[in-house]
C-alpha cells in the first residue's frame, strides 16, 4: 500500500481555552476522495487550516509526503501541494479567466513584465486538464459560480496540486453543475490527485467519496469506507441522534385556500403560473436555475410586482405592489441568501429578530419597551431553539442554523398567514436542518400555508404534501410530496 499524502495525528487546537480540536486524526492516499463531514462548529474548518499551515496545532504530528512537520507554514503547504478552495474562491473579480489562473505562476517566474501570450498559454493548458473550455479574455465576474470554481480548481493544478480541498463546493451549484463537477473530481483522481470533499449534503457524499471522516464536537467519531456506510449511520455519527424519515401528509377537503394565484405572470421570468396553497399545506417548489421559481417567490411578496394574472388571498382579490402590501396581507418571505437580505449581521440577535414587529414594541411616547422587547426575544429564542447565551451578541457570531432561525423568528413574530420560504436550510447542518424541518411542520399544523423553494429532493419529498416543479417560467408538473424523487423530478424537467 502507498504511503499516505497526508496524516495529521492527535491533533489539539485551542482559541482562547475552547478546544477546537480534541486529537483528531486524518489520513488521506494519493488520488483518494476523502469526505470530511460534521455539523457546522464540529472542527473541519479548523483542521482544514491546521493541515494548510494557516493554524499551528498545540499538539500533534503533522506528516505530509513523508516529511514531518512541526510548525508547517502556508508557503510550505503549498510547495507541498496542498490546495484549498474555500466558499469564495478567493478569485480576482475584476481580472480575467487567464490572469486569475496564470498569475500566480507569473509571479513565482519573478518576470519583470508579464507575458501575456504565455499567461493565456498556461490558462488554457489548466483549464484543458480538467477538459474545460472557458473564454479567457472574460472577467471573472461576468462568470456563474460553477465557472468560477472551475477557475480555482485550474488554479490549484498550475501550483502542482497533489491535494485539493473543497469547502462545501456545492453549496450554490445546480443538480447539473453538481455532476460535472464530480466528472472534474473523478478525474483529478485519474490524474492521481487528492480530493478532501469538505460537506453536510448526505447524497452527495455517497455519490463522490470513497472514504468518510466524520468529527463531532471538535473530536473523530469515525472514519470508514463509504462503501460500508448508509444515510442513517452517517446521521447518526454525525449528530449522536437517529432521524426519522417522516413524511408530511394533511388532508385539504372542504378548505378555501389560504392563497390562490390565476395565470400569473412576470415579464421575462414566468407566466400563466395557477397554483393554489391550502392552510395547513407545506407546497414545495423546484425547478433548474432560471426557471422563475425565486422570481415567483419576491412577486409574491411584492419585491417583483407581477406583470399579468390575479392573486386571491382567502377567496378575496388583491393586488400586491409592494413588500409593505405584502406584508399587511400577511404574507412573509424568507430568502434564500440570509447573509445579504435576510439578516442585519453587525447587529444584536435582539434588533434581528424586532426588525418586522419594532412599531408594535413602541411606547405611547414613541419609545422602545424593553420589557415587551426582552419578552418577545425570549419567547422567540426559546421557541426556536436559538442557541445564544446572550439576545445581544451580534448575528454575525451564530452559526448557519442559528442565524436562518433568526430570520424566521424576525417574520414569524408579524403573525403571518403565509410563509414563503426560498431554500430554507442551505449551509445548514444535519441536526439544525431537522430542527428547522420540525418547526416548519408545527407552523403549518397551526394552520399557516407554506411554499417551500428547496433544490434538496430529501427536504421536499419529507417535508412537503405536495411539489411543483418549474420549468422555463411555467409550472410543469405536480408530485405528491412523498412519490418526489429524482427520477420524477427529471420527467416534468422533460415536460
Amino acid at each position: 500500500m502507498e504511503s499516505p499524502l497526508i496524516q495529521l495525528e492527535n491533533i489539539t487546537k485551542s482559541f482562547g481555552g475552547v478546544k477546537a480540536l480534541k486529537g483528531v486524526s486524518l489520513t488521506i492516499q494519493p488520488g483518494e476522495i476523502h469526505c470530511l463531514a460534521g455539523e457546522n462548529g464540529c472542527g473541519k474548518s479548523t483542521l482544514i487550516k491546521v493541515m494548510s499551515g494557516v493554524h499551528t496545532p498545540d499538539h500533534g504530528q503533522i506528516f505530509i509526503n513523508g516529511k514531518k512537520y512541526k510548525h508547517l507554514s502556508p508557503l510550505e503547504a503549498i510547495k507541498e501541494g496542498i490546495q484549498v478552495i474555500y466558499q469564495d474562491f478567493s478569485i480576482f473579480p475584476n481580472l480575467t479567466v487567464a490572469e486569475n489562473i496564470a498569475l500566480g505562476s507569473e509571479l513565482s517566474a519573478k518576470r519583470k513584465v508579464v507575458s501575456w501570450p504565455n499567461m493565456r498559454r498556461i490558462a488554457k493548458e489548466a483549464l484543458s486538464k480538467i477538459n474545460v473550455d472557458l473564454e479567457l479574455n472574460e472577467k471573472v465576474e461576468n462568470l456563474s459560480v460553477a465557472d468560477k470554481q472551475l477557475i480555482a480548481i485550474s488554479r490549484a493544478l498550475m501550483q502542482k496540486a497533489k491535494l485539493i480541498v473543497m469547502d462545501e463546493p456545492t453549496t450554490a451549484l445546480t443538480h447539473k453543475e453538481v455532476d460535472a463537477l464530480f466528472k472534474v473530481i473523478n478525474g483529478l483522481k485519474q490524474d492521481g490527485i487528492s480530493v478532501l470533499f469538505v460537506s453536510h449534503k448526505l447524497e452527495e457524499i455517497f455519490a463522490i467519496s470513497e472514504r468518510i471522516t466524520i468529527l463531532r464536537n471538535g473530536s473523530n467519531v469515525i472514519s470508514e469506507q463509504a462503501k460500508n456506510m448508509d444515510t442513517e449511520k452517517l446521521v447518526y455519527h454525525m449528530t449522536g441522534r437517529k432521524l426519522q424519515d417522516k413524511y408530511y401528509d394533511v388532508d385539504v377537503k372542504n378548505k378555501v385556500p389560504i392563497l390562490r394565484t390565476d395565470k400569473f405572470g412576470l415579464d421575462h421570468s414566468f407566466e400563466n403560473v395557477s397554483i393554489e396553497i391550502y392552510p395547513g399545506e407545506i407546497v414545495g417548489l423546484t425547478g433548474l436555475l432560471g426557471s422563475g421559481r425565486t422570481e415567483l417567490a419576491e412577486s409574491l411578496f411584492g419585491l417583483l410586482p407581477a406583470t399579468s394574472g390575479r392573486v386571491f388571498i382567502n377567496s378575496k382579490e388583491i393586488k400586491i405592489d409592494s413588500v409593505q402590501k405584502a406584508v399587511k396581507e400577511k404574507i412573509v418571505y424568507v430568502p434564500e441568501d440570509r447573509l445579504t437580505e435576510g439578516l442585519f449581521l453587525e447587529q444584536s440577535i435582539e434588533r434581528n429578530i424586532i426588525a418586522s414587529t419594532v412599531v408594535s414594541l413602541l411606547t405611547k411616547l414613541k419609545m422602545l419597551n424593553q420589557d415587551k422587547i426582552n419578552q418577545s426575544v425570549e419567547n422567540w429564542i426559546d421557541k426556536l431553539g436559538v442557541v445564544t447565551h446572550s439576545s445581544k451578541l451580534p448575528v454575525k457570531a451564530l452559526s448557519g442554523g442559528n442565524q436562518q432561525k433568526v430570520v424566521l423568528a424576525k417574520w414569524l413574530s408579524s403573525n403571518p398567514n403565509i410563509l414563503i420560504l426560498n431554500g430554507p436550510t442551505v449551509g445548514v447542518d444535519i441536526g439544525a436542518k431537522e430542527d428547522i424541518h420540525n418547526i416548519i411542520k408545527d407552523l403549518a399544523k397551526d394552520g399557516l400555508g407554506v411554499l417551500l423553494i428547496s433544490d434538496d429532493l430529501t427536504e421536499l419529498r419529507q417535508n412537503c404534501n405536495r411539489v411543483l416543479v418549474m420549468n422555463k417560467g411555467r409550472i410543469s408538473g405536480e408530485v405528491r410530496g412523498r412519490d418526489f424523487n429524482q427520477k420524477t423530478w427529471s420527467e416534468l424537467q422533460e415536460a
